[in-house]
């Protein structure tokens, strides 16, 4: 057990490539996990692409911050009683959760960082993890779906209960019914929004998003589109709007339909800027915008239970399986929409 397979990405050239590195070895306060199941997210095209980069200074990098699977080797200095073939999903991030700028959170330092994307991830037979990134997940709780759960599932959960604040019986707006849009729907109805509107221009993300949970699916470019919505909602508008999509149109047209005192929520990255084009009536309104990134370590373990007792259903969120040898292919599909994929999963 010299050497693995590994899925790196040589950030100065983009160049990606599966290959084999040496097997990682565990430091003080950290565990060998062998992985199990690992998420391919647009995160990881983004970094393949360049437009997404890491903190600090990195040159070579296995990406991969989707992961699930089994304490393998334990290192020194452990605080916890870990034992090897424990089950576990890691954590997207990690944070010190001691200096200014963590606690007050504000810029990252080195010790706040996110798996796969500023060290290395769980695209790989084996990856380190420290131990306060480990979330224990049941016997019963497929490895895949436990993989997922860690951004895919956990950010847009953080987007709906704890940045939107979402209530029951509030009307919910879901722009982008994709990888995080499609959860961000199953989650707004699991937290008893009604209605929940799902914005897509494609035909296919409408329909996913009617089978998410969606009460309704509309196309954007619909002339009728902010009548719809109004009718919908008795007249109200939405009480919070979520940009998962991270496009400026969707912004300006979630803007003009939200309920007075209504919330919008950005859960999609874009450098673009953000615009208000009636900047009048939104403050007459009393609106507002909220930006949102990521999840914290509680949001993860909510999810393991409740997928755990099935209150959480996210079968079917795996479009697929491939071959760790096969990362690249699953990369072109998920940038391409090569059948329209919510989560493919690289299988070590």
């Amino acid at each position: 057990m010299d050497t693995m397979l590994a899925g790196r990405l040589h950030l100065p050239s983009g160049a990606f490539r599966v290959e084999e590195v040496p097997v990682p070895v565990p430091g003080p306060g950290e565990v060998l996990i062998e992985v199990r199941a690992a998420g391919v997210c647009l995160s990881d095209v983004h970094l393949i692409d360049g437009s997404l980069k890491p903190f600090g200074h990195v040159e070579d990098l296995t990406l991969g911050h989707e992961v699930a699977g089994v304490v393998h080797t334990l290192g020194p200095g452990l605080l916890g009683d870990w034992t090897p073939g424990t089950r576990v999903a890691l954590q997207a991030g990690q944070s010190c959760g001691i200096c200014a700028n963590c606690l007050r959170r504000r810029s990252p330092c080195l010790d706040s960082r996110t798996r796969g994307v500023d060290y290395d991830g769980g695209w790989a037979k084996y990856t380190t993890a420290r131990e306060d990134t480990l979330a224990p997940i049941p016997d019963h709780l497929p490895f895949d779906q436990a993989a997922i759960i860690p951004d895919a599932v956990s950010t847009p959960y953080a987007a709906v209960v704890t940045t939107g604040e979402v209530r029951p019986a509030q009307a919910v707006g879901v722009w982008g019914a994709g990888g995080l849009g499609a959860h961000g729907i199953q989650l707004a109805r699991l937290a008893g929004a009604a209605p929940v509107i799902a914005v897509d221009p494609l035909p296919g993300a409408r329909e996913r998003a009617l089978a998410f949970g969606a009460d309704l699916a509309l196309d954007p470019a619909a002339p009728d589109f902010a009548e719809t919505v109004l009718r919908a909602t008795g007249g109200r508008g939405l009480d919070v709007a979520f940009d998962f999509a991270g496009v400026p149109p969707v912004r300006e047209q979630a803007a003009t339909v939200l309920a007075r005192g209504g919330v919008m929520v950005l859960a999609g990255l874009t450098p673009h800027p953000l615009t208000i084009t009636e900047g009048t009536r939104f403050s007459w309104n009393r609106n507002q915008i909220r930006g949102h990134y990521g999840s914290s370590p509680e949001h993860v373990e909510e999810l393991i239970r409740l997928a755990s007792v099935g209150r959480l259903d996210l079968s079917a969120s795996i479009s697929g399986h491939l071959p760790l040898a096969e990362a690249a292919e699953a990369v072109h599909r998920l940038e391409n929409k090569v059948g329209d994929p919510i989560r493919l999963v690289l299988v070590p």
